[in-house]
């Protein structure tokens, strides 16, 4: 057996980061909706809150996801998948990963940013006082502030295309691509 065969699945490291990065973006997203209308009171406060931790440990997970990513090179499309796609659906399956990537660090930083900006610390579970990213500044928040909602927006609907690409890879081409990224043995 050749050790230079490339892999046929992800790692186990990569798939949890995976599944664990990806439910925690669709929560705080619903989370991010639900709070956003919500009228001032105490529970939207420790919304906020939860929000800011959530966004955060993401901002965290985003980079140990990164860093494994860049030491532990990703299986390559199998020849019989990669041969089937038209040049722009291999084109987009690169173009939305870079971009979901860009998002998982450009949103948080974005909110914590906002945050900042508004004279609102984060204080990441209550427990850590993190330094504000900006200076105080309301013009700066207004500024920010739909920053942050466009790109969570964004991410959202970049999400929304790599579930959709995934089921078409399973259900219409039945390609065993999502295999690939299933918990399981590596």
């Amino acid at each position: 057996m050749s050790t230079d065969r490339p892999l046929v699945r992800y790692s186990r490291v990569a798939v949890l980061l995976h599944w664990v990065l990806g439910f925690a973006l669709i929560a705080m997203f619903g989370m991010g909706l639900y709070m956003a209308d919500l009228p001032f009171s105490p529970q939207r406060l420790k919304l906020y809150n939860w929000h800011k931790w959530a966004g955060v440990s993401i901002l965290l997970l985003s980079a140990l996801r990164l860093a494994w990513r860049l030491t532990h090179r990703p299986p390559e499309l199998p020849e019989g998948v990669s041969g089937r796609m038209p040049a722009w659906q291999r084109m987009a399956h690169h173009a939305t990963h870079h971009a979901l990537y860009l998002l998982f660090f450009a949103v948080p930083l974005l909110g914590w940013a906002y945050s900042s900006a508004a004279g609102f610390p984060i204080v990441w579970f209550g427990a850590v006082q993190l330094p504000d990213f900006v200076p105080v500044s309301e013009p700066l928040a207004e500024l920010l502030k739909p920053l942050h909602k466009f790109s969570a927006y964004a991410m959202a609907a970049l999400v929304l295309m790599h579930i959709a690409a995934a089921l078409k890879h399973q259900w219409l081409d039945r390609d065993g691509l999502l295999t690939r990224m299933l918990p399981g043995r590596a």
